[in-house]
């Protein structure tokens, strides 16, 4: 079932996203050569207790993977691209790493991803991750009201074939609010016109991801990390909008920094997160640190 959200409870949701992208800020900053993965986990939990949220991966058990996950955060390194388990691994100079988030404050969640390249940057390695950032910026400047679910896909599957990369379907976007994972699917490739009528007070997340030369993927025996089926490169970005009257809303973007695409929804939405500034609730995420 899909729920439409109030603007009220889209500006909820915008407290949390704010607080997921400055996560994944600090940790893409935190990245470097030598850095330990579990240096990366343990900062996001850090972070996560500190707010009072709580995390949506903490405990997830879908009908894939070794479950339950515990983690708080996705890490996945080359040719891992999904819900990569955080392991004691010290990253190498020209590592790409995908980083996926999701938390709840107050009932409320946002999810988002990025990719960034460790140490020295290999060309083929940025422009992967230059893909992904401009699928992502495509399908959100599809998501008006009005379009179809098949727009958004197919304006993230045109920037995968327009760079030559090919594209699974099988995981790609979802809706979110609530829960991390709501309807609808959003696939990254699809037809224009076809598919669900995107309605104000919907809200998903977008996740462009691509593999350098397949879209065939393969588990861990761990049964989280998904990864390549070739063990070529890939990379993942993902940003949660709201469709408005005025236009997406992308409720992970730091209000700080420059919008590839930002419309009068965007900018109002700043404006009341501005005015707002609720205080931060009491609850904790209940887990070790340890």
């Amino acid at each position: 079932m899909i729920e439409l959200k109030s603007p009220t409870e889209i500006q909820r949701m915008q407290v949390t996203g704010q607080f997921v992208a400055q996560v994944l800020t600090e940790l893409s900053e935190t990245a470097d050569v030598g850095v330990n993965l579990l240096e990366l986990e343990h900062h996001a939990r850090s972070r996560i207790h500190q707010r009072g949220a709580q995390s949506c991966y903490w405990d997830y058990a879908p009908s894939f993977g070794n479950g339950p996950f515990r983690n708080v955060i996705c890490l996945s390194v080359n040719d891992a691209v999904l819900h990569g388990l955080p392991r004691d691994y010290a990253l190498r100079d020209g590592d790409l790493l995908s980083m996926d988030l999701a938390v709840g404050i107050d009932g409320w969640v946002a999810d988002a991803a990025r990719s960034v390249i460790v140490g020295t940057p290999a060309d083929e390695d940025l422009r992967l991750v230059r893909a992904t950032e401009a699928a992502l910026d495509a399908g959100i400047k599809a998501a008006q009201p009005g379009n179809r679910l098949g727009d958004i896909s197919a304006a993230i599957g045109a920037v995968a074939h327009d760079y030559g990369y090919p594209v699974n379907t099988e995981f790609g976007g979802h809706g979110v609010g609530r829960t991390m994972h709501e309807d609808p699917h959003v696939p990254n490739n699809g037809r224009m016109g076809r598919g669900l009528k995107l309605i104000p007070g919907l809200t998903i997340a977008l996740e462009p991801w691509f593999a350098r030369t397949t879209d065939q993927i393969a588990f861990d025996p761990d049964g989280w990390t998904i990864r390549a089926a070739d063990g070529s490169r890939t990379a993942h970005s993902e940003h949660t909008v709201a469709i408005t009257d005025d236009g997406p809303v992308v409720l992970t973007r730091r209000l700080a920094e420059p919008a590839a695409v930002v419309g009068e929804g965007e900018r109002r939405a700043a404006r009341q997160h501005q005015e707002s500034r609720p205080t931060p609730p009491l609850a904790t995420l209940g887990i070790s640190l340890g």
